[in-house]
């Protein structure tokens, strides 16, 4: 029998991370990928797309105050078009793949950098994707929160890394933007890191910190990354 066209999947709600900050549970339409919802200061954002489900559209329909929908690259726009119709919230994307998103309303998109506020301010980071970017928030916590999007996957407890997986759009541009984005960020920032890949590596864990050290260390780490060979996985 075939769903009626409105019918969801009930879910289970995002868990708590943080008092702002809530993870939803893994995405089919992501690739099992993580979305995250940050109530910040100067504006309430959805961090990629969780799965359209009867508990996720409801905790997202309670919020407060409207949130911004940001994609952090094509493995997070999900179902898109039929999120945005539910909730009416305004979608930022780079503009390298606002093309992927035909008939989506009040859809914004940014070129090199944006900043949607003063502590809220998003750099483009080609490479997991054409439109790959990452999104800093200040006063999210000592040092703020970076939420990285596929630039960087966990791969052990506490480690996050580039991968050259099949679907890498280009390797040598994705460390590139790992250089640009240390250079990006002000010092002693972020103090966490939150990706938007399955999170399963790191076993039970959820934000990766101190994030300043890690990626001192994954940039002095480039020229071997760059030479990494394509994950089978």
């Amino acid at each position: 029998m075939t769903a009626a066209p409105h019918s969801r999947e009930p879910g289970r709600p995002p868990r708590p991370v943080r008092s702002d900050l809530w993870l939803f549970a893994p995405n089919r339409d992501n690739q099992g990928g993580s979305a995250w919802f940050l109530e910040h200061s100067d504006r309430d954002l959805l961090i990629d797309l969780p799965a359209l489900t009867q508990a996720n559209l409801a905790f997202l329909q309670q919020r407060p105050r409207p949130a911004q929908i940001v994609l952090t690259g094509r493995d997070g726009h999900g179902r898109c078009r039929a999120l945005q119709g539910a909730l009416g919230w305004p979608v930022l994307v780079q503009e390298q793949e606002a093309y992927l998103l035909p008939g989506v309303e009040d859809l914004q998109s940014f070129g090199r950098e944006h900043a949607l506020t003063p502590g809220l301010r998003l750099l483009w980071t080609p490479g997991p994707s054409p439109g790959a970017c990452v999104l800093h928030a200040l006063g999210a916590g000592a040092g703020g929160g970076l939420f990285c999007g596929r630039l960087l996957v966990p791969v052990a407890p506490g480690r996050l890394e580039p991968r050259r997986s099949r679907r890498c759009f280009h390797w040598p541009r994705q460390i590139a933007s790992l250089r640009a984005l240390r250079a990006w960020l002000p010092a002693g920032t972020p103090g966490w890191i939150a990706s938007g890949a399955g999170l399963g590596a790191l076993q039970g864990e959820i934000l990766v910190g101190p994030g300043e050290a890690l990626l001192a260390d994954l940039e002095k780490q480039a020229e071997t990354l760059l030479s990494q060979g394509i994950d089978p996985l």
